[in-house]
């Protein structure tokens, strides 16, 4: 058996998790408020991570004072169909930081958010630490902004099928021909 070897950057690398916490219980506070929050990272430590860097955003909720009630993985219902995604999210540059709204199509929201991620380091150099994914929504084809998006959405959108021209045998294989190739099997 061959190992295939597949390149890293065209993987889905981030997962959508659900995490439920809390402060801790204390005299003064013996029932704390329960915080839920939708997180994407590369795995349950970073997405842990994060629920608390934004619990001490939110309400000085430390991990030391803190506890996790639940940690899950959210998966999409249907991923096999193509569909839009509009993200919006905050990101910090070299000078300040900026709100944004982009739209990504992909099978899975964990897929659109991978893109997100490496189009912001690629347009610009945003470090995935400073991203802060404020909101995401999956789209109608009617809600796209995006000349990228709307584009796709023409239902007479025709690609050309290129088919595999049948190996000539050796004998009448030349390195040079005068003729342009076909590119249809007769």
């Amino acid at each position: 058996m061959v190992k295939v070897l597949v390149d890293p950057s065209l993987q889905a690398k981030m997962h959508q998790y659900q995490i439920v916490g809390r402060a801790a219980p204390t005299p003064k506070n013996p029932v704390p408020k329960i915080y839920r929050m939708r997180l994407f990272a590369k795995n349950t430590v970073l997405a842990k991570s994060r629920f608390w860097y934004f619990m001490k955003k939110l309400n000085k909720a430390k991990k030391s004072g803190g506890e996790l009630l639940a940690v899950n993985e959210l998966f999409d219902k249907g991923p096999t169909k193509v569909k839009n995604y509009g993200i919006w999210l905050r990101y910090e540059s070299r000078t300040n930081t900026h709100n944004m709204y982009k739209e990504f199509r992909d099978v899975t929201i964990n897929g659109a958010v991978s893109q997100m991620y490496s189009e912001m380091a690629g347009r610009h150099r945003a470090h995935p630490n400073t991203i802060q994914i404020i909101n995401t929504a999956t789209l109608m084809a009617s809600e796209c902004k995006r000349e990228h998006m709307t584009e796709m959405h023409d239902s007479k959108l025709k690609y050309p099928v290129i088919r595999k021209m049948p190996l000539v045998s050796k004998k009448l294989r030349t390195t040079f021909t005068a003729k342009r190739p076909t590119t249809f099997a007769r």
